[in-house]
């Protein structure tokens, strides 16, 4: 299935005369990709994971973390390990091509060298060679694969419906696709995925009797081997979706519900048992401790990037614990060695999909080209220039987010800014013109209303608490996956390792401490209460006049809070 050294130069020239800005590091580029794709097969039984798509079916530049906090157990393990740290865990040199795609490190400089990342048409051509030398290889989608763009927005998720079908996905569990309403997935698994591709999710009940939304578990036959795959769709429901948008479905880790999907799975005859989780990468660690017979978790949610398995050992015997990224940057591949009805041994590679060095598929180049037909010319819309590096993934604000906070401070008003701490949306390099669609990236959800509302500062104390708890609990079932809250205008002190309610320090506005009893002016999106819903224009709408008439995006100060006692925690890069 790999490419030779010499394809990989031809197609490193091309990318060249298309305005790739490479350079005389090309040949040792192409030697890296060749090793990168180089992937023999491994055992009988084979399984590729997607996960956090996040509607992104072209190529794009996503840059990972430099601050990644692990508290309580998990401090300085895996996942919570960035930049250089993470370079020495796992013994990747700086500089390779491979630093590039797991860390922030000389992001720009790399980003120049090897392009973009991700898009289907060519996820789809590495599927394809790999589903050929695997005979019977199933792709597993780890959820939040509708949401996150302005196309799939406007074609309510039909653009990436068909896109998984035509990728060959047969598994997938869900999470921001329930935004779209009850009726929308059902509608989807009933008519669209009929046959193809199973929902499953062992999790998800009805509200009035607890009966089950989907399948908890489907068993495929690979090799003559029964796997399961259970899914465990993300617990969190109030956090992502407004109050309301479905009160017929009840959600839940439910350990004790998830053992029992496993136990008969193993009775009815699997001989492998893995678990497709958007739980985050925290939860399904203390979940594979807890819950016996799995053999693997392919996680989501917390868009993790993990090199290499977590070997977890619980009662039963030992969970490999995975998690493989977001925004479609990489596919995880998981080749075992079933015999005797037990695993003898396994292989696994977490794939970066490097455009410039995978030729795309014509079959889904052609279909996603048709599907954003209609819509190119909004897409592609000049907003500004971006005389920075724009980016948004880490615990606190990103400078895409600074970016949102300051348009709605000077659009509304206001004397704060609170945008949600959402950990998708793609990234701007310094020169580079913003478009409609990428303020969509950041942007894009079914509940985009903006508000402005008078607050306390006790009140704006208390958000941030809450949020806090959210991110820093150190039992990771009372964590909810995204990042902290981004704030405009209010400067702050944050204590990770401090106990609830008292994470939050120096408050300050224009260098005044905020007063808990005075009313501030606070513009936020996004908001989960019912009574929201129609409190103003969506956030696009706002952003995009900010851009228009700055016509070059200067961030004056990327506000992010003092931390404290987080002093040589190997989640928190330079």
């Amino acid at each position: 299935m790999a490419m030779n050294r010499r394809e990989f130069l031809q197609v490193l020239a091309v990318a060249a005369a298309g305005g790739c800005s490479l350079t005389s590091n090309a040949e040792q580029a192409a030697k890296e990709a060749e090793q990168l794709y180089n992937l023999p097969p491994f055992g009988n039984v084979s399984l590729l994971h997607i996960t956090d798509c996040h509607a992104q079916l072209r190529p794009i530049y996503f840059r990972e973390p430099q601050v990644n906090l692990g508290v309580g157990s998990m401090a300085g393990q895996v996942p919570h390990l960035v930049g250089e740290h993470f370079l020495k865990h796992y013994g990747i040199p700086r500089g390779s091509i491979e630093a590039h795609a797991f860390t922030y490190l000389d992001f720009v400089e790399k980003a120049k060298l090897y392009g973009k990342v991700g898009g289907f048409a060519h996820l789809r051509t590495l599927v394809k060679r790999l589903k050929a030398s695997r005979p019977g290889a199933l792709l597993l989608d780890g959820g939040d694969t509708w949401q996150g763009s302005g196309l799939s927005l406007w074609t309510n998720a039909q653009d990436m419906v068909d896109a998984c079908k035509l990728l060959g996905v047969d598994v997938m569990t869900l999470h921001w696709e329930a935004t779209f309403g009850a009726e929308r997935v059902k509608e989807v698994e009933a008519k669209d995925f009929a046959g193809q591709i199973d929902i499953v999710a062992q999790n998800v009940h009805t509200t009035d009797f607890e009966d089950p939304v989907f399948k908890p578990y489907v068993i495929k036959n690979i090799n003559g081997v029964p796997v399961a795959i259970v899914g465990q769709r993300s617990p969190i429901r109030r956090w992502r979706t407004p109050v309301g948008s479905l009160p017929e479905w009840s959600y839940g880790i439910k350990d004790q519900q998830l053992q029992a999907a496993v136990d008969q799975a193993r009775a009815e005859g699997a001989q492998v048992v893995v678990v497709l989780s958007h739980n985050g990468m925290d939860v399904d660690l203390k979940m594979a401790s807890r819950v016996t017979g799995v053999d693997v978790i392919f996680g989501g949610h917390t868009h993790d990037g993990v090199y290499q398995p977590v070997v977890v050992e619980n009662a039963g015997g030992k969970t490999l614990v995975t998690n493989a990224g977001s925004n479609g940057k990489f596919l995880g591949v998981m080749d075992l060695d079933v015999k005797n009805g037990k695993i003898q041994g396994y292989r696994y590679r977490l794939i970066p999909i490097f455009a410039n060095l995978l030729p795309a598929d014509p079959e889904m180049e052609a279909y996603i080209a048709k599907v954003r037909a209609p819509y190119e010319s909004k897409l592609a819309e000049p907003l500004a220039v971006a005389e920075g590096l724009l980016y948004r993934r880490g615990n606190f604000n990103g400078t895409w987010d600074q970016v949102i906070c300051d348009a709605l401070i000077a659009v509304r008003g206001a004397d704060i800014a609170f945008s949600p701490g959402f950990r998708w949306g793609t990234t701007i390099l310094p020169g580079q013109t913003i478009t409609m669609e990428h303020l969509l990236d950041q942007t894009a959800i079914t509940y985009p209303w903006s508000t402005l509302t008078e607050m306390t500062g006790a009140q704006i104390k208390n958000v941030l608490e809450d949020v806090a708890d959210n991110l820093f609990n150190p039992d990771p079932y009372y964590q909810q996956g995204g990042d902290m809250v981004r704030v405009g205008g209010l400067k702050y002190a944050i204590d990770p390792n401090a106990p609830m309610g008292q994470r939050i320090q120096e408050m300050t506005l224009n260098g005044k401490p905020l007063d808990p009893n005075k009313k501030y002016k606070v513009a936020g999106w996004a908001p989960v209460a019912e009574e929201s819903r129609e409190a103003g224009p969506p956030v696009w709408e706002i952003v995009a006049e900010y851009l228009r008439a700055q016509k070059t995006v200067r961030i004056k100060e990327l506000n992010v809070p003092r931390i404290i006692g987080m002093e040589g925690n190997p989640g928190l890069g330079l």
